[in-house]
């Protein structure tokens, strides 16, 4: 009998493909297997049975994999499962850039009083006109699971798409989407686009890549999304680039103080992966994962061995 401790809930679509051999246990000394989702493992001591760590998402930073690894456990995690999720999420984000909807609703809401709102709003909407996203260039930084759905999105929207990835050639590029433009070089991104998105993975090399150098490229009012992770982009040169115009507009899905404090910053509470359908996706991956595992042997998505 194999026992699994679930650090974070986990869906019920994932633990029903459990066998009778799996027991869920309270107690995360006992588990052979661990299912996690945004917990912090890294104070934590590893229990002496545990075998194998399962992410239900893509993202392990909240994971020491160095240590775990040492210890001979596996970790995996589940890329692609909440994909479309956060696809939709950047597809959002553009939009309510583009169109100051948050704007428009806090003013309903602020004039829900008025008897006349109908009229009222009809004098008052001018100063929430928006554009298009239609014939406006997007640059997607990264073409993985995620980045190849956002590349597509927005080309069926109408919008023209640069695609940067510095593990594609031309040839694995096209294949994703022969209309994109693929450039080495993220300089030709950031000054030909109109909207930039970034899919990377936060790593030592890709902390605060997003810098002031890179703001400096950028087109004057882009508008920048980062649906990724939080240490990507460098809070102060961001926090400058809204304050001179250089940004229009930064949409975030990590809160933090610094962001609350930005100018034309639309933050949202780290909502990219917070649908029925991605959390029974990344959780049934999981699970499949480490019953494979652990009666397989198989390592499937392994990211630290």
């Amino acid at each position: 009998m194999y026992k699994v401790h679930c650090l974070n809930n986990i869906s019920p679509e994932g633990l029903a493909l459990l066998t009778d051999q799996y027991e869920i246990v309270d107690d995360i000394e006992q588990a052979d297997a661990v299912l996690v989702r945004s917990a912090n493992m890294h104070e934590m001591a590893i229990p002496a049975n545990l075998k194998v760590v399962a992410r239900a998402g893509a993202g392990v930073n909240n994971i020491p994999l160095e240590a775990m690894a040492e210890a001979g456990i596996p970790v995996l995690n589940t890329p692609g499962a909440n994909a479309n999720a956060v696809k939709e999420l950047v597809l959002a984000g553009m939009l309510l850039a583009s169109r100051d909807i948050v704007g428009g609703i806090a003013w309903c809401r602020d004039n829900a009083d008025d008897e006349n709102i109908g009229k009222s709003a009809e004098k008052a909407k001018k100063q929430f006109a928006g554009r298009e996203i239609t014939g406006k260039t997007l640059g997607v930084i990264g073409l993985g699971a995620i980045g190849k759905l956002v590349v597509a999105a927005a080309e069926a929207l109408g919008m023209k798409v640069i695609g940067y990835d510095p593990f594609l050639d031309a040839e694995r590029a096209a294949a994703i989407s022969p209309t994109m433009t693929f450039t080495a070089d993220l300089a030709d991104l950031y000054g030909a686009s109109d909207f930039v998105t970034i899919h990377v993975p936060a790593t030592a090399d890709t902390k605060g890549m997003v810098d002031a150098d890179a703001i400096a490229q950028m087109k004057d009012g882009v508008v920048f999304l980062n649906f990724s992770r939080d240490s990507l982009v460098d809070d102060a040169a961001m926090a400058a680039g809204l304050a001179d115009g250089k940004v229009g507009c930064y949409v975030t899905d990590f809160a933090n103080p610094a962001v609350m404090a930005m100018e034309n910053a639309i933050v949202i509470p780290h909502l990219g992966a917070s649908t029925a359908e991605a959390e029974d996706n990344c959780a049934i991956m999981a699970v499949n994962q480490i019953m494979d595992y652990l009666e397989n042997g198989n390592k499937v998505h392994c990211v630290n061995m």
